[in-house]
């Protein structure tokens, strides 16, 4: 190994973690062991993981290294990743951060983990998240409750909390998130990393437990935007077992990095920029405009009215899926089963109330009211008028710009003891991010800036549906200019 720190080590890049591990200037297993003693020495107080698999981390290390010495490496062979707690790993438990199912380990892979262990990666373990992903702050985890690596007092956002705090602490060098209405990006802007939604059906949900299932989308966070585009060029495809998933082609989407920004027109909707997003926010956001701009590219202001209903919609339309969803967690089919009832009805019931957490109940209530007889076309029927013309919307901006540029929160992370009680005020948080969701866009968050606690400040870009080579292409072009604060552990 050369003379290098081991701090240093988990820093790197997902591509300078590939040319040491090609120049033999680290072994995939001394690479895969200094991870896991960095997650015995830290993961304590973050909590970003729920099981850390050590004995199948370094056997997929030790594989990996035949494949590195004969000369066949893959882009991410050798790279250690941590996996969201709602992806099925064959063998290896998975929660959903519940209590539903803690005990469940399911008995095949997510497509997405199939690609990545065809390209040889370093499996760390599975990271915590918002129960279910219904959350913004991984603080409704039955088993982790993770905390911010800048500042522990604050939550890393949600539900990919986990995640995104298990990349910004270093100790996983990408990891893999989902995203139902933001749960991928606003973590990311939350711990000062990048993450990616890529466009709906672009990524197999195969094995992905489902929250909303026309707008979960899995994708990756890691330590930037091309990380993100070599991490996508792994996972992304037509698979059989995916109803949904696009049969149109992929591409490399890392190649349109470098290419010049010069003409781009970069539309600001006003309605992301009004009341209700901290100042400090909306500065660094805005800045980064004119950083864009000072590369040649053209800002447009523009508007997106039906802003104001995107929320209400949202958690119309995703709990209404989501009671459907978790109808089939009753303790007989599936998950956890109560010790007390007398009889079917009373069996189911308890096991469910058990089972479920505060936040997870309030949806199902939700979503079951929503479709019940006479108020259907009250709500969700209107919920889903609303999606349409959102994606109308979009689709007007994007007849004269290239790409959208908004905050991706808010507010930087709050304290782990706010807003936990206050659903409304947790749900208008995701302003900034499930318009994104409800049209089936690409988006990419990625670290503009720091307030006076140099608390990371997020800004999201977004594009038409498929264009992510596109997007890695302008978050890279803003991150070369960007000097990223690290934080103190």
């Amino acid at each position: 190994m050369q003379i290098i720190k081991i701090m240093e080590i988990t820093k790197l890049n997902i591509r300078d973690l590939r040319k040491m591990l090609d120049e033999k200037q680290i072994s995939a297993p001394e690479l895969t062991k200094i991870y896991l003693d960095r997650i015995a020495k830290y993961d304590k107080n973050i909590q970003s993981y729920i099981s850390v698999v050590e004995e199948r981390a370094m056997k997929d290390a030790e594989s990996a290294q035949e494949k590195i010495n004969n000369g066949s490496a893959s882009p991410l062979c050798g790279i250690p990743l941590a996996i969201k707690d709602n992806i099925c790993t064959d063998g290896v438990r998975t929660t959903c951060s519940s209590k539903m199912l803690e005990n469940f380990i399911p008995p095949y892979n997510a497509t997405v983990i199939e690609k990545l262990i065809s390209q040889n990666i370093v499996m760390l373990g599975k990271v915590s998240m918002d129960e279910f992903a219904m959350g913004g702050s991984t603080q409704t985890s039955a088993f982790a409750k993770t905390k911010n690596p800048y500042n522990l007092s604050c939550v890393p956002g949600g539900s990919s909390g986990g995640s995104a705090a298990s990349v910004a602490a270093s100790l996983a060098a990408a990891s893999l998130g989902s995203d139902t209405g933001g749960s991928i990006r606003q973590p990311s802007a939350f711990c000062g990393v990048t993450g990616l939604k890529p466009t709906y059906s672009r990524v197999s949900r195969y094995g992905l437990i489902a929250f909303a299932s026309s707008l979960d989308q899995i994708g990756p966070i890691a330590k930037n935007a091309h990380d993100c585009g070599i991490i996508l060029n792994a996972i992304a495809g037509y698979d059989p077992h995916d109803g949904t998933a696009s049969k149109s082609n992929t591409m490399d989407y890392t190649s349109k990095i470098g290419n010049p920004i010069k003409g781009l027109k970069i539309a600001i909707p006003k309605e992301f920029y009004a009341d209700g997003i901290e100042s400090e926010v909306k500065e660094k956001v805005l800045e980064a405009a004119k950083v864009y701009e000072s590369m040649g590219a053209e800002l447009v202001e523009c508007s997106m009215p039906s802003l104001k209903y995107a929320v209400a919609a949202y958690y119309l339309i995703s709990s209404a899926e989501a009671s459907s969803n978790l109808s089939r967690y009753d303790g007989i089919k599936y998950g956890h089963r109560s010790q007390i009832g007398d009889d079917y009805n009373e069996l189911i019931c308890n096991s469910r109330s058990e089972g479920f957490g505060e936040e997870v109940k309030r949806r199902i209530l939700l979503g079951n009211y929503a479709l019940s007889s006479g108020y259907y076309d009250a709500y969700y029927g209107k919920a889903l008028a609303l999606k349409q013309k959102i994606s109308a919307e979009y689709d007007a901006i994007f007849e004269k710009c290239d790409v959208i540029l908004t905050p991706t929160t808010p507010s930087v992370a709050y304290g782990i003891h706010e807003n936990i009680s206050d659903p409304v005020k947790m749900y208008q948080a995701d302003i900034c991010t499930v318009t994104v969701n409800i049209a089936s866009l690409p988006a990419i968050s990625t670290t503009c800036g720091y307030n006076k606690n140099n608390m990371p400040i997020g800004m999201s870009i977004v594009v038409k549906k498929f264009d992510e080579a596109k997007i890695i292409q302008v978050a890279d072009a803003f991150e070369k200019k960007f000097t990223t604060i690290e934080p103190l552990l």
